[in-house]
This record gives structure tokens, C-alpha cells and sequence, in this order.
């Protein structure tokens, strides 16, 4: 009688000791993962903050005064990396479910994934960081 050996995929060592093994679906499902979860928050307080209108509008200019500031700023830096590579990533994942050979080419469209996040916040990046460091800000 002959034992079953499991597949060759399941028998590569996992990198440091974690649970993953590291490829790019695990790390695009985990960035996902965080950046909705972040962009959810986002979400909550925006709402929150915003509503602080009718019930007072002088605390709603309180509030939006604290938020004028530089680390502020790249708090929304980071929003909008977060916002973009999680629009990108879901057209992805879109493509991988839906079309026929989207599993076979999930790497490569990750790779391009990045890629186009990069081109866009390049694009993004130098104005806002100038917008947020200079004076008027």
C-alpha cells in the first residue's frame, strides 16, 4: 500500500517561521486586507466629523482646524496610497476571479498592480507634499 504525498506547493518551507509562505497573492490579499480596513476607518470618521456640523459648527471649525497641519497632511498621503492601490488591487482580483486565465497570470497582474501605483502616486505625491509644507497650509 502506497502513502499519499501532498503536493509539491505544501512541502516548500515557510519563510521565517510564519504561517505564509510569502508569494504575491498572500501579501496582495493581506495589503487589501489592511487597506480596507483603513480606509473603513477613514470612512467612520469622516462621517463622524462631518455630522459635528449641525450639531455645532463652531466645533466643527475646531475640529477641522486640528487637522491642518503636516503630519496630518501625510496622514492623507497615505489615505490616498491606500485608496489607490486598494481600487487597483480589487480591479485585480476582478480579473482573477472572472476571467479564464486570470489565475494563471494573478502574479504578473500584481506586479502591474504596483507598477500603475507607483506611476500614480508619483504623480500625486510632489504636489500634495508641496501643498502640505508650505506656508499657506
Amino acid at each position: 500500500m502506497s502513502t499519499i504525498s501532498a503536493p509539491r506547493s505544501e512541502k516548500m518551507p515557510r519563510p521565517g517561521g510564519t504561517l505564509y509562505r510569502g508569494y504575491t497573492g498572500m501579501w496582495s490579499w493581506v495589503l487589501h486586507r489592511i487597506t480596507g480596513v483603513a480606509i473603513f476607518f477613514f470612512l467612520l470618521v469622516h462621517i463622524l466629523d462631518t455630522a459635528l456640523v449641525r450639531v455645532s459648527p463652531e466645533a466643527y471649525n475646531a475640529v477641522m482646524s486640528t487637522y491642518k497641519n503636516p503630519l496630518m497632511g501625510l496622514g492623507e498621503a497615505v489615505l490616498v496610497g491606500a485608496i489607490v492601490f486598494h481600487a487597483l488591487n480589487g480591479l485585480r482580483i476582478i480579473l482573477v476571479d472572472f476571467w479564464s486565465k486570470g489565475v494563471k497570470y494573478q502574479r504578473y497582474m500584481f506586479w502591474g498592480v504596483i507598477g500603475v501605483w507607483v506611476v500614480l502616486m508619483a504623480g500625486f505625491l510632489p504636489r500634495h507634499l508641496m501643498n502640505v509644507f508650505s506656508e499657506g497650509h
